[in-house]
Parts: structure tokens; sequence; C-alpha cells
């Protein structure tokens, strides 16, 4: 039986022990809409983070998630279940340039997608290999290590400016990532958000202008739409999170099909593609970059449900939402503490990601070429080395950036033509 372009799985209503969803079946649209809900839930708390972290309009970057899930879909053709998120790759390039303004920080999104779309080009048409071959794991994982700590001092500021509203929020996500059964676990992020969020409008922890901006948003209204602008400095300090873009869309597609036990590596490219024209689509409108969330495949292991259908479901109420001013307006209430409990975690998050593609390639740091150019990139991304060049600017994640994807192939092939390395 086959309905818009899903058959049912058996009966629609139970999934057999050891069996699958797949992508194009789907269950009775009651559970298939239950477990699009689920996965609102899940992205929620990550996706609207990061937009009240750096100051983007919260319902417009919901908005583009959602438009930017449904593209997702329709260009990988319902093969790869998937909703496109906010990235947190961007929260350290987008707090590094904050005094460049809004108008050329979405110039910076829109270019980084552009990039990463003409990146899934080149995938799409010649293989995987390319991005094997331009960047191998040594280098990806340095890059994302030093985008994920290169905002650290951020983070301990925003816990400085409310230590007890902070601390809270931090133990509450440990204790729920750590002892939380199934999909609490999962949602650690955003339980503990909430948790600090009470506890500070219990405790008189929520700025009064917040609330009054609050009591006055409407409920229906359209989001805040921004331009983008355009300069150098801004997007050279971008540029380095196609990277970890790259990375996830990779990973994405690769756990999907060893979840659903189908080779879906013809289609990576085409998940490139798609991600790079959200995020284009979200810089070109005033929303944050997107890319492919973890979370969501939390629940999709949970469930064994990996029906694009439900994906649907979630990016038509994304969208919906995107519509209430006053809801935009209840996440800007989120007082700095709380954002730095949660930071504290997510920024060492993202650079414990790097770790994790060094460790999974099985990476030899015994070999002086990774070992001293990897060091040299992350002492000048962490550590925010900032030169001028001319009359732009650029930030420690562009310098580390450049140095690890430039030094690496230089020394790599000097110490080669020596004969200090086999490979």
């Amino acid at each position: 039986m086959r309905n818009l372009g899903w058959t049912l799985h058996g009966n629609g209503k139970t999934v057999e022990a050891g069996a699958v969803v797949s992508p194009d079946e789907r269950l009775t649209w009651p559970r298939t809409i239950g477990i699009g809900m689920q996965h609102v839930v899940a992205m929620f708390g990550a996706t609207l983070l990061v937009p009240t972290i750096t100051g983007f309009p919260v319902s417009t970057t919901l908005l583009f998630s959602g438009i930017g899930t449904a593209l997702f879909l329709l260009i990988t053709r319902g093969r790869i279940p998937s909703y496109l998120g906010s990235s947190f790759a961007f929260l350290a390039p987008l707090g590094a340039t904050a005094a460049d303004g809004p108008a050329a920080q979405l110039g910076a999104v829109l270019c980084v997608g552009v990039v990463l779309a003409l990146i899934g080009l080149v995938v799409k048409f010649a293989g995987q290999r390319v991005l094997d071959a331009a960047m191998p794991p040594v280098v990806t994982g340095a890059v994302v290590v030093l985008i994920g700590l290169n905002l650290a001092p951020a983070a301990t500021t925003s816990f400085e400016a409310q230590p007890l509203v902070a601390a809270v929020t931090l133990v509450a996500i440990l204790l729920a990532t750590a002892v939380g059964p199934g999909l609490v676990g999962r949602l650690g992020i955003l339980l503990g958000v909430v948790v600090g969020w009470v506890f500070a409008a219990v405790t008189g922890g929520i700025a009064q202008p917040r609330l009054d901006a609050l009591s006055a948003a409407s409920w229906i209204g359209l989001p805040e739409f921004r331009g983008p602008s355009f300069e150098l400095s801004v997007i050279l300090v971008a540029l380095p999170v196609v990277i970890v873009l790259v990375a996830e869309n990779v990973g994405h597609v690769k756990a999907v099909a060893a979840m659903t036990g189908k080779n879906l590596d013809d289609v990576a490219g085409d998940a490139l593609i798609a991600d790079g024209l959200a995020t284009t689509l979200a810089g070109a409108g005033g929303g944050s970059g997107t890319t492919t969330y973890a979370e969501n495949i939390g629940v999709m292991a949970a469930t064994r449900v990996y029906s694009t259908a439900a994906y649907w479901v979630a990016s038509i109420t994304a969208i919906v939402l995107a519509f209430s001013p006053k809801f935009g307006a209840l996440i800007f209430t989120v007082p700095d503490g709380v954002i730095g409990g949660a930071t504290l975690v997510l920024y060492g998050l993202i650079g414990l990601l790097g770790v994790r593609i060094w460790t999974d390639a099985k990476v030899d740091f015994t070999d002086p070429v990774n070992l001293t150019v990897v060091a040299a990139a992350l002492v000048a991304g962490i550590g925010d080395l900032t030169l001028s060049i001319g009359s732009v600017e650029l930030g420690g994640i562009a310098w580390g950036s450049v140095g690890i994807l430039l030094g690496y192939p230089i020394v790599s092939a000097l110490a080669r033509t020596a004969g200090n390395r086999g490979r």
C-alpha cells in the first residue's frame, strides 16, 4: 500500500524485533505524527540555543530550519532522514565577529553555504575520495577541535555573570545526560536549560526588559527577516566551518546507512548540496546556518523508525511555530547564566567531536608531522591568534584552519621527500 510515496510498514502499528521502518516506509499517520513531534522536541533545545547565544532572530532561525529540512528531504529524494537544525560550529566565528554586525555575519553564513554546496557538487560527480584526499582525518579533526575550543572564554564569561544559575544548569545537564533513561538522556541539554531557566525565573534571575518584551509580543506574526552584507574578514573567519559541516553531513549519511543496512554513499554529495543550499537560504534571510542533527539520530535509534514522513511532520511543525513572535520572545528570556552553563558543555562537545574523528580514524600522533602541525594549529586557534593582512583582520579560527589545511600537505610532502615518512 502506498500513500504519498511511502509504503506502509507491516500493519502500520508495530515494528517487529530486529526490524526497522525504512526511509521510504511509514507507520500509521497518528503514529508518524507522534514520532515527528518527538523529532521537534529533540532538535528544539539545540536549534534555538544557537540564535539565543548569537542574538539572531529565534523565529527566523526556526523557520529556515524547517524550510531547510524540507529542502534536504527533496534533494536527497527521501533517502536520508534528517532534520537540519542550527549548527553549533557557527557559534565561534559568529562570537568572534559580533562587533561587525548581523548583516556581515549573515553574509558569512551565506558564503559558507555556497562553498558547502559547491563541495557537494564535486563529491556528487567525482566521488567521496576527493574529500578523503583534500581533508584527511588529521586535518578535519584539528579544525573541529579548534573551532569548538576557540570560544571557551565566552562560555566562562557567561557562567561568571550568574554563577548560581549557571551551576544549576550545568548540574542538571550532567545528571540528565549521565543517568537519564532513553530520550531523557538524549535531551540532556534541553532539560538542563529548562531547569536553569525555571530556577532563574523563581530567583529573579531573568532581566525585566526581556519579560516586558515577552508581554508585548504578539501571538501571531511574521518572522524578522534580515539581509546580508559581505565583509572579507568576517567571511574568512567563518569559512573553516565548512569542514565541520562536511564532517557532520558525511557522518550522518554513514550513520543512517549503518542503522538501516542501506548503502547511501551515492547520496553523500546530495546531502552536502542540500545543507549548503539550506545554509545559503538562511544566511540570505536572517537565520543561523544549518547542519544534520545527531539529536534526531538518537530518536531514530530509540524508535527504529527512519521514515522521512516523520521528518516532513517535524519540518511543517517548525515552520508553523516560526510565525509566533511570542514564542521567539519567550526564548530570549533565557538568562546569561543558563547560556553559560549550557555552553560550557556545548563548546567542549564540539571540540571532542574532533577528537572522536581522530580516534575513529586511528590518527597516529607518534608521527612527528601529525604531532607538530596539529599542535601549532590548535594553539593558534584556541589562543585566538589575531593578525592583520592589510585591512583584513583574521582571528584564531582562520589562522589555525589555514595553518593545518596548507601546512599539513606541505610538511607531509617534505617529510616524504626527505625519506622520513612512509606514507
